[in-house]
């Protein structure tokens, strides 16, 4: 076939999918209204659960240091723990003796053993952190099982799979979190702060991304390695977009006041992974059979229902730094991140930012005021401790969680979403609107205190 005819072949497809899909979104919004009531615009809350019981699905990597963090929060219980390599659900079982807890159940019986785990276990919440494409099975069972689920990032990958845990927690009634630790740091969260605040007077614009080289942990033999570097054999997307694109959302209001329109997305060359698998490969090495479809830089520009617009770019494969791209623009401000630092309109001197430390004695979110956090040992400089931290007081509490599965939802379509645009030639894809319209009326997430 000719370029031409391959165009064309892939826009004819993509409509027929884009179709597909507006028929089945256009059937879900009817059940959906079918199912509204006065108390939707209130943010979904549980019963109160003084001591969590906890099953953790995936104690690997991340897995065992968001275990750590749960082990230091009062008032939580592990109790089951479950994963394909037996030795690592018995690491997750001495640290909760260490801890001074009975030893949890282990769950080692192959790759769906976390069903087991769901279904006989005793369990208020199961996460997990196991390999992006067993987050929603494992979520998907927890909620079906009476547990309220927490899932590391992204959520899903598809945006059938979004739908399926929005109308899973619906159904059930349970949550269904993504754990953005990234919502968390310091500077988003400080950022978020002045906004409710005023201090940016209208939020205009955002520029966010991941930017981390990824390429020796993508060729390990160990953790990431043993599965993330498939990934980047089958989808030409943004593989982990919700980094930046969490606190971006938060910011802006979106799912609360605003929503998601549209997004356009463009890809560059694959080079990263194949110069690093011929350089340090061996020849026999089975690795280096390996084709590779990831774009090397990813970007996307999304627009809101109100006209708000978000830059955000991908890149895992090349050499640099990592950084998180970060900017946030309001009409009377702007903070810019890697170094953090902000520039308000009439700031002296003009056109000069000035450092986060500035700020901070006036600004800093009352959450990162306490000792517990900044002091904590796991996790990326205390976010992950916060974020942990966070989960188990809303559910210990009975309070709405700081972000919901209408934002795991619309924060993690965008792999499949931006797949979908670059293959064919950047064309505009739709935003599934996972509220139902409900975005108009749900209230704005507030300034949480110490």
């Amino acid at each position: 076939m000719t370029q031409d005819e391959i165009s064309r072949r892939r826009f004819i497809e993509a409509s027929a999918v884009g179709a597909a899909a507006a028929t089945l979104t256009q059937a879900r919004d009817a059940l959906g209204a079918a199912a509204v009531t006065a108390d939707d615009a209130v943010l979904f809350r549980s019963a109160p659960i003084p001591r969590v019981r906890v099953g953790f699905v995936g104690c690997g990597l991340q897995g065992t240091e968001h275990i750590k963090n749960l082990l230091a929060i009062d008032g939580v219980e592990l109790r089951a723990v479950c994963d394909i390599a037996p030795e690592k659900a018995a690491r997750a079982q001495k640290l909760a003796k260490d801890a001074g807890q009975p030893e949890p159940k282990a769950f080692t019986q192959g790759p769906r053993d976390f069903e087991r785990l769901c279904a006989e276990e005793d369990l208020d919440l199961v996460f997990t952190a196991t390999p992006w494409e067993w987050h929603v099975p494992v979520m998907l069972a927890a909620m079906k099982n009476g547990k309220h689920g927490a899932t590391e990032v992204p959520a899903a990958q598809t945006v059938e799979d979004c739908w399926k845990l929005v109308e899973a927690a619906e159904t059930y009634k349970k949550h269904c979190a993504m754990m953005e630790n990234c919502c968390y740091d310091r500077p988003e969260m400080m950022v978020l702060h002045m906004v409710r605040k005023g201090l940016f007077g209208e939020a205009m614009h955002a520029e966010i991304g991941y930017q981390h080289d990824l390429r020796a942990i993508k060729f390990e033999t160990k953790d990431e390695g043993l599965w993330r570097r498939a990934h980047a054999t089958r989808l030409n997307a943004n593989l982990y977009p919700t980094h930046g694109l969490g606190p971006a959302a938060q910011a802006m209001g979106v799912n609360r006041g605003d929503q998601f329109d549209y997004l356009v997305a463009m890809h560059g060359n694959s080079r990263g992974l194949q110069d690093f698998q011929r350089e340090h490969l061996a020849q026999d090495d089975p690795r280096r059979k390996e084709r590779y479809v990831l774009g090397d830089v990813h970007t996307s520009l999304i627009r809101t229902k109100l006209g708000k617009t978000i830059y955000m770019v991908h890149d895992t494969n090349l050499p640099r730094p990592y950084a998180r791209y970060n900017v946030f623009q309001g009409s009377k401000g702007i903070y810019m991140g890697f170094p953090p630092r902000f520039y308000f309109d009439g700031q002296e001197p003009s056109h000069r930012y000035k450092p986060l430390a500035d700020f901070a004695a006036q600004w800093e979110h009352p959450l990162w005021k306490a000792d517990r956090v900044v002091n904590a040992k796991h996790g990326h400089g205390g976010m992950d401790f916060l974020e942990d931290l966070r989960l188990i007081e809303c559910l210990q509490q009975g309070q709405p969680l700081d972000f919901d599965v209408y934002d795991a939802a619309s924060w993690s379509c965008m792999v499949e979403l931006t797949a979908k645009s670059v293959a064919s030639r950047s064309r505009a894809m739709d935003v599934p609107d996972f509220t139902r319209g409900r975005w108009k009326s749900r209230p704005p997430l507030g300034i949480i205190g110490g």
